[in-house]
């Protein structure tokens, strides 16, 4: 694993990808999956979160009991995939903060544009998770962690499903402080912008359109 980038290849994680990856789940499968593999993912991706101690009392004795430091998390999805791997990564953190950043590809330039951002207050002093299913050509993630930024987030995560090695380095490239966790690191883009082998569009299977 290199310093910007981890592929998490824990067998569970890797049986749930191969499940999610056949085109003959159905929906409800995908998007169950999605979230147990999320769930194991931000395990990987919460890994560094500093600790301090609080004193208390076991029914045996008092200690000093380590515990999670600072303000409470933030996870930001990237609309509209994102919204599927929020479920798994509460499940584990049931505290953290949530916030949404909505971009769209303007089909001329080929730029993402934003049409919405809603953040927790106080983006400095939290770890920051930015989450969405794909790191394809990585534009919109780079132009997602620089709204993060300029809200004034310092500690940001990136958490996504599959990423391609173009996504990769563009995200290196534009942020080289957020470190990427995955479940899988495919072999390229095709013509159109979609991850092979990959899945498909994660938000079409997860949410049944076309």
């Amino acid at each position: 694993m290199s310093e910007h980038l981890t592929v998490v290849d824990h067998p569970l994680v890797q049986h749930k990808l191969t499940l999610m990856r056949d085109k003959g789940r159905s929906t409800a499968e995908f998007r169950q999956l999605l979230r147990e593999i999320t769930l194991l993912l931000a395990y990987e991706v919460t890994r560094e979160i500093p600790l301090t101690t609080r004193h208390i009392e076991t029914p045996m004795e008092e200690m000093d009991a380590p515990i999670l430091a600072g303000k409470k998390m933030a996870l930001v999805s990237i609309l509209r995939a994102g919204n599927g791997m929020l479920d798994g990564v509460l499940e584990l953190v049931p505290s953290a903060r949530v916030g949404f950043v909505g971009l769209y590809r303007d089909e001329e330039t080929l730029k993402p544009v934003q049409y919405y951002f809603k953040a927790p207050e106080g983006l400095k002093d939290r770890l920051v998770i930015a989450v969405d299913p794909m790191l394809a050509t990585g534009n919109s993630s780079a132009a997602a962690i620089d709204l993060l930024k300029e809200a004034g987030a310092t500690d940001i995560r990136f958490l996504c499903l599959l990423a391609a090695p173009e996504g990769v380095a563009r995200m290196k490239e534009a942020h080289p402080d957020v470190h990427i966790v995955t479940a899988a690191l495919d072999r390229e883009l095709n013509s159109k912008g979609y991850i092979m082998p990959g899945l498909g569009d994660a938000g079409d299977r997860m949410f049944g359109t076309k």
